[in-house]
């Protein structure tokens, strides 16, 4: 299973809210209280994943009276049609990021950039990198590593999970971290979730040594290697902000044999209250969605 299509990755999400069921379409999702109101709605993060798209739309509808809205966001890997996805979300469907992703199915010479190969080489020379197929027992040296991570790039909401979303993380099936140390001390890490053929690059951190001695390299390169026979694809994750044509990074690129696309999803379930919430706090104008969160983890 899947760690994004269980019950126990939502459940990791629980100080968000609770997890619900799209019991036909096999997938779950966060519902969550809309602050000040006794009103929910919901969302995913960061992937919606079903076992069935074409009975996505019809799940939806029936948490009609149950959610006002439903923003989501499939899996780029997801096995639908654009045509289910319409029907689900007649309301928001927008392309989002794109994704970086690696066929491991070729050599790693055609995979690599020349330049990443080299710098991998040179940052070996430096750090030691092992991939852990058990990760709970990291999570403090785990937690020490993302601190610097929030601070760098003013982590908020969801993105900052908790040391209990953590711990409830890397105790799911298909949970890896890769570890890259410097004499002995870690230096950069990251969390991969793994299923249906794919590595999904779920969360990374660094101390400010790491980019020094280029642990990066290291970690990518070493990650490439080990589930070179255990997957089909690699997901690097998207691009900060939303898809534009050429704004790809040069960095997740070297590690890539492509691009998939995502797209945000967003279903309104209760048109009347998402008018009334929206203009109590002043959105009713703004493509954000949904309307009357904007701002709320500014």
């Amino acid at each position: 299973m899947p760690a994004y299509r269980s019950k126990d990755y939502v459940d990791s999400l629980s100080e968000f809210g609770e997890g619900a069921a799209l019991p036909a379409s096999g997938g779950w999702f966060l519902r969550r209280p809309i602050n000040g109101q006794d009103l929910h709605d919901g969302m995913t993060y960061p992937f919606l994943a079903c076992d069935d798209w074409s009975a996505l739309a019809d799940d939806i509808e029936g948490w009609r009276g149950r959610l006002v809205s439903l923003a989501v966001v499939p899996d780029p890997f997801g096995r639908y049609e654009m045509a289910d996805l319409e029907r689900a979300f007649p309301d928001r469907l927008v392309p989002f990021k794109h994704h970086h992703v690696a066929d491991l199915s070729l050599p790693l010479d055609r995979i690599v950039s020349s330049h990443h190969a080299r710098e991998a080489a040179r940052a070996f020379r430096r750090v030691d990198v092992e991939v852990y197929a058990e990760p709970s027992q990291l999570l403090d040296d785990w937690l020490g590593l993302f601190d610097h991570a929030i601070a760098k790039f003013d982590i908020r909401g969801i993105r900052k999970f908790s040391r209990r979303a953590f711990e409830r993380q890397l105790a799911l099936p298909g949970a890896f971290m890769t570890v890259a140390r410097l004499e002995g001390t870690p230096v950069a890490a990251h969390i991969q979730l793994v299923g249906d053929g794919v590595v999904y690059a779920h969360a990374a951190a660094a101390s400010p040594l790491a980019y020094k001695v280029g642990a990066a390299y290291a970690l990518y390169h070493r990650e490439l290697e080990y589930f070179a026979d255990k997957a089909q694809w690699i997901d690097w994750g998207g691009e900060a902000g939303l898809a534009e044509e050429g704004k790809l990074s040069s960095f997740k690129a070297g590690w890539s044999t492509g691009v998939r696309q995502s797209y945000f999803c967003g279903r309104i379930l209760d048109a009347e209250r998402y008018a009334a919430l929206a203009s109590m706090s002043g959105t009713s104008a703004t493509p954000y969605f949904p309307a009357y969160r904007l701002g709320e983890f500014d």
